[in-house]
């Protein structure tokens, strides 16, 4: 079986102020504080919770 692709996912602004649904898709991808990182799966719903929120984010392939 192959491995799974991922990404890694930075917030680098803050979520204070942020639309509700901005919030929420931030949340979606385990993001709770400023600078925390995750490794995300590479899927279009992933993907799609990440270009909503891109000005807050920092996405590199891993």
């Amino acid at each position: 079986m192959a491995a799974q692709k991922t990404l890694r996912v930075t917030l680098v602004r803050s979520l204070h102020g942020r639309l509700k649904k901005h919030q929420a898709c931030a949340r979606g991808l385990g993001l709770r504080r400023m600078h925390q990182t995750v490794e995300v799966a590479d899927t279009p719903e992933s993907r799609g919770m990440i270009r909503k929120i891109a000005y807050m984010l920092k996405c590199e392939p891993n």
